[in-house]
Order: structure tokens, then C-alpha cells, then sequence
């Protein structure tokens, strides 16, 4: 700072995008596109003038000798220079001070970056549907060279219609040869993207992108197949000149950052234009550490294939709803970026709008449990969409979040390890998929009348043939401390897509959770409550009331949302489905007394605390007031069509379905009614449910499905014998367990089983 040769004797001054104004006995005001910065005090009034970029430091110092100290200056001088708003000026004026002063105001050394940029090339790469030549001028312009045939180029910018062009993996596979970044950019349409600078080796690579923006668009999947088509659907080209101007041009800007050596966050996400309404967006990728093309395809493999080993898991005294882990804003803040509406697991996560304002119900895209294979599968229905409910909002949108989540992860990738193999020639090692289906032999035989009359809830598929070679998946038996073989199709989502035979997986048992303690809690609690719920529902069993007053007594959300549903001329109740586990079990139900059709609702609950089973089915039931919250009496204003739930509705009464009463000549359930013993530990709960499987002769069987690149655990967990409460009446429980407690004298038999499956 005080003399010297070389660097040292060049000129100070300040940055170019600062303009200096000086007011007398107050302060020296630095003026910049985005802010003022005030310096005040003599040493700013004395040497801001002198920073004219016409002096070197030397003779800065000295004719500040006059006024100031000598070792004040200094300090004053460096303090200017450690702060951003000094730098050393080149001798010859800029060419471009506009672009000397943009590249200060990005925090380079405006000089520098200029010379960097003239320094650098760029190669242009344009795949269908875009233009290199407008392009190539482009970057000229902006004062970047496009490199020629056999020059070395620092950065490549491809530009394409569709970021899932196929000839993008070609790219990316060259890219990453050369250790090139890339830039990506779509300039076309009405939305231009930019980004990200793909960089090998560091960060996310196209195929994990791709993966992603494949997730958002599966609804394309059943058109693509009936058209052959295995890239992305045309679209029409909807846009302006102007917009296709300012697409190429932010592009191109981009690739000048870049070039200039300008580095930043940004740079890993893709920058959005609505060039409709001017909103612009920032988009992260993130890499997938399983990604086969940059990362270990073999991570998932390896964690199914591992033992699941139980740790110690403290319930948060504020988690709430259910004796969790986190609570719903911990979740939230630990997961909530994996909603975004173009990188993100989950698009968004909203309010239902067709609910009363009382009802915290909120949805989050296509389930992906029903994963449409067919044109006529993209219907809409009660199960279309992931959800999630609460007491409080942050409760209903977190559930959203983590049934999206879980769906995701329950979804076949094809990274998960298989075994391809004949039951026959497992040995007991293989669970027989009828062990976990329960079909009836005659559901089987009776199977496409069945199917063609009813929703694919319901669908029967074709019975498993023993010495067809199928793909198995480990799962961990808690019960017995060892690997038992699956089939695959049962365990993901869509496994077994394209093969008539394949059993069918769907979502009984999956759970997403703080901890995978938490997930494998919970997964086998709605395996519980949904057996109970089959138990009561197939053989139309009176149930005893739970006593809601009593209930009351200690949760005050109770008696307001009661309130609540009066407001709107609804009666509720809940009924005690209990089975022979011990574990609380609920149904809360509800029917308009306002007009003839009832629209009669029901939600379902289980947990180890009755309160908690309480909170559960009641705002379960809440999910599905929207359907019905504008229904008049002429049988419009259903906000949904399906045939099933809207027969139920405005046919079904509970005075055709009695069972749907309290048993009355029973005792109501209070909150002392269960055996409950609360435990501050997860792990210890599950340990409880471990043992109680074994004590009634079940096994608890559970698959990890938590993926690398998402993080949220997510079980799937597997207690064959357990009845989910669609339509499936094979020999077991359903038939054994009610008399077993005295609900029935003798087993139902078949036909006289409800005809109405349940259709949630």
C-alpha cells in the first residue's frame, strides 16, 4: 500500500459500478445500481476524491499527508480495499466501461473478467428445434469468441426444444469424456430455461436431471406408448420473437459469467421465464448419488440387501401427531426443498381448495401407487392425488409431502437388487405372494367378470404361477432376524408393468418417517388398521361407540371440530374397531341429516396411543369432505364422478348399512378403555410390535426404500396374513378372527360377505 514496483504503481480507484458523491461535513455517498454505501468520517472525505483512478497509492498517501496521519490513511485506504470498493485501474481506458462495471458488480475484478471472457471460447451445440447460427451471433455480440473447427473450447452451450431430448445423453456422455462443462439452455417457447453448467465430476450430471423432469411428466407415459413414441411428445411452439430473443440472451449471458469466472450457486439450478407473466423462478438439480452415470449405481442394492438394525429413537415432546421423531416444521425444514415445480420430487404441495376451511387437507400430485398405464387410466379419482391431513396446516402439508415422498421412493427405478428365480426352487426362504394378496380361490376363477365391473382397487389379478421365473427382493424379517425373497412387483410400484402375470404391489404398509424407525412404525400401523377395518367392514359386524365426550375431556381440538361439522349439517361418530393385536383401532364417521342422501364418510386410525388413533381417523375423514362438501340435494355439485364412492353417496344410507351405527348395547370406549403404555422411544415401540407379531404367530417383514438422492426414510413393511381392507377374501382372519372375539358365532361365508368393496 505504500510504494513498490509492478502491480503496486498501478492506479486506485474505485470499482466502476460505484459513482462518487462528496457532501461536505457529512459523508462521501458511493452511488451503485442495487444500493448507497455511505463512508463517513474525515479519512472517507479526504481520500474518496483522490480515488479517481489517476493515482497510484504512493501518491495517494502523499497528498493525503496534508490532512491526514499517515498511518490513519493507510488503514482507511486498506479498509476501502478489504471492502469491495477499491481495486487497481488499468492504464488504458476500457473498451466497454458498461462491462467493466457490470463485472465489479458481480464481485470479479471488472478488468479481469473482461480479459478472461476475451480470452475464452465457446462451442455451440443447437439440437433440433434451435438455431446455432442465431446463436453463434449471439455470443459475438456479448464479445465471446465461438470456437472453430479443432479449437479448444472452455465452455460448451447446447441449446434444445426439450431438456429430455434423447440426443442429450450423447452429450452428457462426451462432456463428461472430456471433463467440458456444459451449459444447457431451452430459448425456445413460452417458458426459456438456462442452466444448469453441467461440470463432470463435480455436481449433478443430465441423467440425474433427467430423471427428475421424467417424474413430473409421467402422465405422458400411456400416449407415448399407444403413439411408440420413447422420447418426449411433440409440442406446438408457442412463443414471440421477443421471447425467443430474451431466451437466447440469457443463454448467452450465462456462458459470458461463466467464461468471466463469475462462479455461484445459481449456477447448479436452471433459470426460469414465464415469458407470460414476467415470473422468473430458480430451479436446484441436485446430484443422485445412485445415479449409474456419475455416481454409485449400486447404493441402493446394497442398502436393501443390509439388515435392518433398530436405534434408539427419542419421541419429540412437539412433534404432536403421533409420537414422532421431528415435528412437522422440523420435517418441513429439513425436506421442504424436495418441493419445486420442475426439480423436485413434488411439484407443490396445496391447500384442497374444495374443502370447508375447518378441514387442513392438502394434495401434492399424482400418486404414484397408481402409476397410469393406460389412456383410461388418467381419470381422476378419490386415490389420484398424494395427500396429507392434519389438525394444522403444517401437519396436513408435511403429510403431503411425505405421501409423495413415499409413493416416489415405492416406485420401481431399476436399481433394486433381484433375485430372477421359480418359487419352487427358493424353498421356504420365499414368501408365496397368496401369503400376502389373499385372494380367493374363486376371486381368481371368477376374475375378468370381477374386473370389468369394478375400479382397479379392486382388480383381480391372474394367479401366480410357481414355475414362472419372476424376479425376487430381499426384505428383513424383524421377527426372525433374517432375509426372506419377495417377488419384486409386490414390493415397487410399477415392477412388474408390461407382465400380465406379475402381482401387484399398492401402498399397504408404506411409510415415510423422520427415522426409519419412525417409517417402519408407522407403516405397520396402517397394516394393523387396515386389517381391523377388513375384520368389521367384509363381515358387517357391530362395533361399540368411542365415548367422544369423554375424549373430549382431554383434547380440546375434539369438541370445536365436532362444532364444525354440525355447522355444516353433519352428524358424527366413531366407532371401536379393535381387533385381536390391541392396538387402537378407529373409524370416524359422518352423514349429512340435511337431506336424503347422506353422503355418508369414514376415515380410519390406528396407533398405540387411543388419542392418537382418535386424531388420526377423524382427520382422515376430513380428506374426504371435499368430495362431497358442495353436494346438494338434486345429486349435484360431487366434485368427483368415480362410480363407486358416488353409488355410496347418494344411494347408501346407515339405515341400509347398520353396521355403520354404534352397537349400542356394548359399553362406549373412553380413553382408559386400551391397555396403553407410553414409551419414550420409538425403537422400543416397534420392539413391543415385534414381539406382539411373534406372540400371534406373524412375522414382520420390512424393506428399506429410502432413496440416496432423497433422504427422507421410507419403509415398506410386509406382515403376511395381515388383510388390507380392499377385496380380498382368501381363507384367514377375515373369516377366523371375528369369531375369535366373539363378534360372530360362526365364520361369513363367502357370499355373504359386503358386496360393496371399500373403495378408499
Amino acid at each position: 500500500m505504500t510504494g513498490g514496483g509492478g502491480a503496486a504503481e498501478a492506479p486506485l480507484g474505485f470499482k466502476r459500478h460505484l459513482r462518487l458523491t462528496v457532501v461536505p461535513d457529512e459523508a462521501a455517498y458511493l452511488v451503485s445500481p442495487r444500493a448507497v454505501t455511505a463512508l463517513r468520517g474525515k479519512p472517507a472525505e479526504v481520500l474518496a476524491p483522490l480515488l479517481d483512478g489517476d493515482r497510484t497509492c504512493a501518491q495517494i498517501l502523499a497528498e493525503a499527508a496534508q490532512e491526514l496521519p499517515a498511518e490513519q490513511a493507510v488503514a482507511a485506504l486498506r479498509s476501502l480495499v478489504a471492502g469491495g470498493l477499491v481495486r487497481p485501474v488499468a492504464a488504458s481506458p476500457a473498451a466497454d466501461p458498461a462491462a467493466e462495471a457490470y463485472w465489479d458488480l458481480a464481485g470479479l475484478d471488472g478488468g479481469t473478467a473482461g480479459e478472461e471472457l476475451a480470452n475464452g471460447r465457446v462451442q455451440v451445440v443447437a439440437l433440433a428445434g434451435t438455431d446455432a447460427a442465431d446463436a453463434e451471433e449471439a455470443c459475438r455480440r456479448s464479445g465471446i469468441r465461438v470456437a472453430g473447427e479443432g479449437e479448444t473450447a472452455a465452455l460448451t452451450l447446447v441449446l434444445c426444444a426439450d431438456y429430455l431430448d434423447p440426443e442429450l445423453a450423447e452429450v452428457d456422455a462426451r462432456h463428461r469424456a472430456a471433463g467440458r462443462p456444459w451449459l444447457l439452455a431451452r430459448p425456445v417457447g413460452a417458458e426459456p430455461w438456462t442452466g444448469p453448467v453441467f461440470r463432470p465430476g463435480q455436481g449433478a450430471c443430465w441423467h440425474c436431471l433427467s430423471t427428475r423432469l421424467r417424474g413430473h411428466r409421467r402422465s405422458e407415459l400411456p400416449l407415448q406408448q399407444a403413439l411408440g413414441v420413447t422420447g418426449p411428445l411433440a409440442r406446438a411452439e408457442a412463443s414471440l420473437d421477443a421471447g425467443r430473443a430474451i431466451g437466447l440472451h440469457t443463454a448467452v449471458l450465462e456462458a459470458a459469467k461463466w467464461l468471466a469466472g463469475l462462479r455461484h450457486e445459481g449456477q447448479d439450478g436452471i433459470h426460469t421465464l414465464d415469458t407470460l407473466t414476467l415470473r422468473g423462478g430458480l430451479h436446484p438439480v441436485t446430484r443422485r448419488p445412485q445415479c449409474p452415470q456419475c455416481g454409485d449405481g449400486g447404493l441402493v442394492a446394497t442398502r436393501v440387501r443390509r439388515p435392518v438394525e433398530l436405534s434408539p429413537q427419542p419421541k419429540n415432546p412437539a412433534a404432536g401427531n403421533g409420537h414422532r421423531v421431528l415435528s412437522p416444521e422440523q420435517m418441513l425444514a429439513r425436506y421442504g426443498h424436495l418441493i419445486d415445480p420442475v426439480t423436485g420430487i413434488v411439484k407443490d404441495v396445496r391447500r384442497d381448495p374444495r374443502g370447508p376451511a375447518f378441514v387442513h387437507s392438502y394434495v401434492s400430485g399424482h400418486n404414484l401407487a397408481l402409476a397410469p398405464e393406460t389412456l383410461g387410466g388418467l381419470r381422476a379419482g378419490l386415490r389420484a392425488l398424494s395427500g396429507g391431513k392434519g389438525l394444522t396446516a403444517e401437519e396436513a402439508r408435511v403429510g403431503a409431502l411425505c405421501e409423495a415422498v413415499e409413493r416416489y421412493s415405492g416406485s420401481w427405478q431399476g436399481d433394486e437388487p433381484s433375485l430372477r428365480a421359480r418359487y419352487r426352487e427358493l424353498g421356504p426362504v420365499a414368501v408365496h405372494p397368496s401369503e400376502i394378496q389373499l385372494y380367493d380361490e374363486r376371486q381368481y376363477r371368477d376374475r375378468e367378470v370381477w374386473n370389468a365391473a369394478h375400479s382397479a382397487f379392486h382388480h383381480v389379478p391372474a394367479q401366480f404361477d410357481e414355475d414362472e421365473l419372476v424376479d425376487w427382493t430381499p426384505v428383513w424379517s424383524l421377527t426372525a432376524g433374517r432375509q426372506r425373497l419377495i417377488p419384486t412387483s409386490l414390493l415397487y410400484f410399477s415392477a412388474g408393468a408390461g407382465l400380465p402375470g406379475a402381482p401387484r404391489a399398492d401402498s399397504n404398509g408404506n411409510a415415510a418417517g423422520g427415522t426409519l424407525e419412525d417409517a417402519v412404525l408407522q407403516g405397520f400401523l396402517e397394516l394393523v388398521e387396515r386389517d381391523a377395518v377388513a375384520l368389521w367392514w367384509y363381515n358387517r359386524t357391530r362395533q361399540p361407540a368411542v365415548d367422544l365426550d369423554a375424549f373430549g375431556a382431554h383434547e380440546p381440538w375434539l369438541g370445536p371440530l365436532r362444532e364444525q361439522y354440525r355447522s355444516i349439517g353433519r352428524e358424527v361418530w366413531v366407532l371401536d374397531l379393535t381387533a385381536d393385536l390391541g392396538i387402537p383401532v378407529m373409524a370416524a364417521l359422518s352423514r349429512r341429516t340435511d337431506k336424503p342422501a347422506e353422503d355418508v364418510l369414514f376415515g380410519f386410525g390406528a396407533h398405540l396411543d387411543p388419542a392418537v388413533a382418535l386424531r388420526r381417523a377423524m382427520t382422515e375423514m376430513g380428506q374426504l369432505l371435499p368430495a362431497v362438501a358442495d353436494a346438494a340435494a338434486d345429486g349435484s355439485g360431487y366434485a368427483l364422478k368415480d362410480e363407486e364412492p358416488y353409488t355410496w353417496w347418494t344411494t347408501e344410507t346407515v339405515a341400509r348399512q347398520p353396521y355403520l351405527l354404534p352397537d349400542r348395547a356394548q359399553p362406549a370406549r373412553a380413553p382408559g378403555s386400551w391397555d396403553y403404555v407410553p414409551r419414550t422411544d420409538l425403537r422400543e415401540d416397534l420392539l413391543a410390535m415385534v414381539e406382539l407379531t411373534r406372540r400371534h404367530g406373524l412375522e414382520m417383514l420390512v424393506l428399506d426404500q429410502t432413496r440416496p438422492d432423497i433422504g427422507l426414510p421410507v419403509a415398506k413393511v410386509i406382515v403376511p396374513g395381515l388383510r388390507h381392507f380392499w377385496a380380498r377374501f382368501g381363507p384367514g382372519r377375515l373369516y377366523e378372527v371375528p369369531v375369535a372375539l366373539g363378534r360372530l358365532e360362526k365364520p361369513t361365508g363367502f357370499a355373504d360377505l359386503n358386496p360393496i368393496p371399500l373403495f378408499v
